[in-house]
């Protein structure tokens, strides 16, 4: 399963969201990809008295390939660095991301920049790591 709009992409894991999640930090590691952040963003809802489903925001990327675009580009830096987004809801988990090259068109990049097209695919490789 997967619904997409021109925005991002979200796609339904075949795992739980323990392995869901272990997979994808894998993924990331394997792909040559740094962590710069795991927010275990259930975690901190708990912390404050608050319920949330497990829901998990992973921040990465490569510095060889977002520090031209930022070079170029300074406020694309918003953007920066890669995200997956995944929770859990039900009996389901569910990964996301953005959609890069729209996010391009927002800060009047190319979209067919191959740097942009590159990020696109690093993002659906990763979440097809779990289809």
């Amino acid at each position: 399963m997967c619904a997409m709009d021109e925005h991002y992409a979200v796609v339904r894991s075949r795992f739980s969201y323990k392995e869901t999640l272990g997979r994808l930090l894998t993924a990331i590691n394997a792909a040559g990809n740094s962590l710069f952040a795991l927010v275990e963003q259930a975690d901190a809802a708990r912390s404050v008295g608050l319920d949330l489903r497990p829901t998990a925001l992973i921040v990465f990327g490569n510095p060889k390939g977002g520090t031209p675009l930022m070079a170029a580009h300074p406020l694309f830096a918003l953007e920066l660095p890669l995200k997956l987004l995944l929770w859990e809801d039900g009996d389901t988990v569910q990964v996301a991301h953005t959609r890069m090259r729209e996010t391009a068109r927002r800060y009047g990049i190319d979209p067919a920049d191959p740097r942009i097209a590159s990020m696109d695919k690093a993002l659906e490789t990763l979440a097809a790591t779990v289809v």
